[in-house]
């Protein structure tokens, strides 16, 4: 409707237009009749056109499951069986650890030997080498005589060394205008004739004499050689003296064990030990002796050694220990630096003096 101007409400008319003709439904006679099971429309493989109806299984039947075509092949057709796999292996079985152990009980009686059989080797060392051990012990000889040792040498030669000195060896005390001074001086022939240092008698007024027994004997002065800081004193011979047997120091090497005997702060027979530390030095003692070719030894040199001896291993007298190096910022002596005159200067003093005449 629409309103104009002569009739408010006018009715409106719209052009007829024919509606289309239904299309009648189209009855599908394939559809299963009440009670039947209906057909499952099968769908097209891979490749196949269009499709169809596919009749199920019937009760009771297993349906069979479509097999999707491998890669690569067209279309469809029966279920196949699916290629046969190889055979997973089967691992291998666990090796038994009796091996293992076995092993280890093998190797462990091995360890067993080797340990046991060093042990009894060190313990037979150890028992053999009893006689060659370095040791420091101290005797008493008869009265007052000490003999303290400290020695690197083995233990049986050493002593057969001391032994073969320790008669030769010999105490002095010297009776001077300024008191009393010790010394110590070596047996050098069977007259009685004892070789010593010059510093230790010079000014002497009287000189004692003290065996290695503790006997005390009075001596008189031969000679001297100052300037090599050497002297000879005589006692009358005496039953069971011993000889010193003067060695060759011209065949002496630094690091040769040597032994010093003497009588240092008047403790007798007291013996050190020591090396040869270096050979040919020339040492001045004082303004006017100086001593050549002398034997430096760590071998302690005290007061009281001077004149004493200084031995190898075969208890042969190589030199006269003389001196202590002295250090200069101290005033002391030094510790293991000693010097002995050697046995080669010895001898020519020796043939010099005794053939001088008795003062």
């Amino acid at each position: 409707m629409f309103r104009d101007e002569e009739n408010e409400y006018a009715p409106t008319y719209r052009p007829y237009v024919p509606r289309p003709e239904t299309v009648p439904a189209v009855i599908d006679h394939t559809a299963p009749y009440y009670g039947q099971q209906p057909q499952r429309p099968a769908s097209p493989q891979y490749g196949q056109q269009g499709g169809g109806w596919q009749q199920g299984p019937y009760y009771g039947q297993q349906p069979q499951r479509l097999v999707s075509p491998q890669y690569g092949q067209q279309g469809g057709g029966a279920p196949q069986d699916p290629a046969p796999q190889p055979p997973t292996p089967r691992p291998a079985p666990k090796k038994s650890s009796g091996m293992r152990t076995g092993s280890i009980f093998l190797l462990t009686v091995v360890l067993m030997a080797i340990f046991g059989v060093g042990l009894f080797a060190g313990w037979q060392y150890a028992g053999g080498s009893v006689a060659t051990t370095t040791t420091t012990h101290s005797t008493t000889s008869s009265g007052s005589s000490n003999v303290t040792v400290s020695s690197t040498l083995p233990q049986t030669q050493r002593e057969t060394a001391i032994e073969k000195i320790k008669p030769s060896v010999v105490e002095l005390d010297v009776t001077t205008n300024q008191g009393q001074q010790l010394g110590s001086g070596v047996i050098i022939d069977k007259n009685g004739d004892i070789i010593t240092n010059n510093h230790v008698v010079d000014g002497a007024q009287t000189i004692k004499v003290v065996l290695y027994d503790g006997r005390s004997m009075t001596a008189q002065l031969v000679g001297t050689a100052a300037q090599d800081d050497l002297a000879v004193v005589h006692v009358q011979p005496f039953a069971k003296m011993v000889v010193a047997t003067i060695g060759d120091s011209t065949r002496l090497t630094v690091g040769q064990n040597v032994l010093a005997v003497g009588n240092p702060l008047g403790i007798t027979e007291t013996v050190t030990s020591g090396i040869i530390s270096a050979l040919n030095r020339s040492v001045s003692e004082s303004n006017t002796v100086t001593i050549n070719n002398a034997i430096q030894t760590d071998a302690a040199i005290n007061p009281g050694n001077s004149g004493g001896a200084l031995i190898n291993e075969q208890g042969e007298l190589i030199g006269i220990p003389t001196l202590t190096a002295i250090n200069t910022e101290s005033n002391t002596p030094a510790n293991g630096v000693g010097f002995a005159i050697p046995s080669s200067l010895v001898k020519t003093a020796l043939s010099q003096i005794i053939q001088q005449p008795a003062q």
